[in-house]
């Protein structure tokens, strides 16, 4: 067992040893690339969304050196008609690309280290093959000689191109040596397959990209590969059932992404984190990407600060995922800013009406600490004033409360102008920010006779009132409350047990002025 060349499957079978979700019928598809001109895979996600864990999983399958059948027995890829033809089967160089430059003494040395520790195992493998300095030779001799090709898994390919983004030397060096391997003659004669993780998707380096021949699979079109981006709900709700973890908790803080083919896709590190420590909350902020975010949404471009405080307040944005350059350097734009994010995971994307969101609790959470942390005073004082609002509104302190959205109005981010109760919505989605922290946000909530505009629902075990909200625009803030009444919104909390506050909210547009009437309703069990 080496190094990078037959690492074995001890990574896959601790994974299978924890809490796991079976994921191997990702092998199959890559089983149908192999020896083809679509045998080189690359895949770009967020941390925590799995990308280690499916280099393992690929490893244990393909690596000749080592027998991994009691492992996958049982497992979805037992079930494929591919799956005896391609067991343990290849050489296989693993390739951790944070880990040669976390060993290295010197970042610049890590294209060397990579060469030349490959080198020397292949060579340790195959000691009758004329020996080599360069990786593509020595694997070209080794293929010539003996008929074996390899299958190259290379996690976390483009570090190097986030640790050292301004050393253009090192770079270069680093994409003539895959240039080397996936962009020569010798390809289709070393190569079964390769795979590939990354954040970002690939960027054009110089002239061209030395990786260019790859399939990409990405958050904005992951292709064939959807199902494995993340835990799909089924899974989720078979992990909840089978660790006793409440499901709605579990959906309301990590889900949210969404694709073309798959509605609902959970952060899978999150999910086993919140399993494994018996306790939902936010993991993200132990990710490197963190500290992206935080420097990122610092940024002074037009109609960001805006896009964000409209994204906290539960809306989507428009963005224009194309002017994206795959990097991290080259952002010129809100729109480069909002898609970066979304390579990230810190924002969903609607391919549909092409529009960015947060996507559950989890990373509504760290949108608001990096903001409350960061240099957008305005977006902070929002969210400082929004903790007021909840406040007042709980004392049911009806003028402070109206103050309180005057002020929200204010902002860059709400409507200039009503022209009619969604706009006045969007404001109050806004003012409210803070109610994150203590509710489950819902629009036009079913209930009665018809559907109250917006219900702040508390969360388990909170001892928060109900907020239910009514909206008029040029008629009265009693008329609000009357329609609650009348049209019996409370009627779907009448097992809650707790209070209701009812709150009537009027804009008049002839004197630009927010009235509020906030009564309290007792909704007794059962009644």
């Amino acid at each position: 067992m080496g190094k990078y060349l037959n690492i074995g499957n001890s990574g896959f079978t601790s994974m299978t040893k924890d809490i796991y979700v079976d994921k191997t019928e990702m092998i199959s598809f890559i089983n149908s690339t192999l020896g083809t001109s679509r045998k080189l895979t690359c895949v770009s996600r967020p941390r925590r969304f799995g990308k280690s864990f499916a280099a393992k999983m690929l490893c244990a399958y393909y690596d000749k050196s080592c027998d991994s059948r009691g492992l996958f027995e049982g497992l979805n890829i037992s079930k494929d008609v591919s799956y005896e033809e391609y067991l343990n089967k290849y050489d296989v160089i693993c390739l951790d690309i944070t880990l040669f430059i976390s060993k290295a003494s010197d970042i610049s040395d890590v294209v060397k280290d990579i060469n030349n520790a490959v080198v020397e195992e292949v060579q340790e493998t195959y000691p009758d093959i004329r020996k080599d300095h360069t990786l593509a030779d020595t694997l070209f001799r080794v293929t010539q000689e003996t008929g074996n090709k390899f299958i190259m898994i290379i996690d976390e390919w483009d570090a190097l191109f986030r640790e050292a983004k301004d050393d253009e030397k090192l770079q270069k060096e680093y994409i003539d040596l895959l240039r080397s391997l996936f962009k020569s003659s010798w390809t289709d004669v070393i190569f079964e397959a390769a795979y590939m993780t990354g954040i970002l998707p690939i960027k054009k380096y110089g002239n061209q990209s030395a990786v260019s021949d790859f399939r990409e699979y990405t958050m904005l079109s992951p292709g064939n590969l959807v199902r494995y981006i993340g835990f799909t709900e089924p899974e989720v709700l078979e992990l909840c059932k089978r660790y006793h973890v409440d499901f709605e908790q579990m959906k309301h803080w990590y889900d949210g992404y969404s694709f073309r083919h798959l509605e609902s896709v959970y952060s899978p590190g999150s999910v086993i984190e919140a399993i494994a420590r018996e306790e939902f909350g936010s993991y993200w902020a132990r990710t490197e990407t963190y500290e992206s975010l935080k420097l990122y949404i610092d940024l002074n471009e037009d109609g960001l600060k805006e896009a964000i405080v409209q994204m906290l307040g539960g809306e989507r944005v428009s963005v224009d995922v194309g002017t994206f350059q795959n990097d991290m350097t080259n952002i010129r734009r809100k729109d480069d800013v909002l898609t970066l994010l979304i390579h990230l995971g810190y924002l969903a994307y609607d391919t549909v009406q092409k529009q960015a969101y947060i996507p559950n609790e989890e990373v509504k959470q760290e949108f608001v600490r990096a903001v409350v942390a960061g240099r957008h005073r305005e977006i902070a004082r929002l969210i400082e004033n929004s903790d007021n609002l909840l406040r007042k509104t709980l004392e049911r302190d009806e003028e402070a409360v109206a103050k309180a959205i005057e002020e929200a109005h204010k902002t860059s981010a709400a409507p200039i102008s009503y022209n009619n109760e969604e706009a006045l919505r969007s404001t109050i989605r806004i003012a409210y920010i803070s109610c994150m922290d203590e509710y489950i946000t819902v629009d036009e909530l079913p209930s009665g006779h018809g559907f109250a505009d917006i219900a702040f629902i508390p969360k388990r075990n909170s001892s928060m009132p109900v907020i239910l909200v009514e909206l008029k625009w040029n008629k009265t803030d009693s008329g609000a409350i009357s329609q609650i009444k009348g049209n019996d919104y409370p009627q779907v909390f009448k097992n809650y047990g707790g209070d209701i506050l009812l709150v009537g909210i009027n804009y008049d547009a002839r004197n630009k002025k927010h009235t509020c009437k906030i009564e309290k309703y007792i909704c007794r069990r059962g009644m």
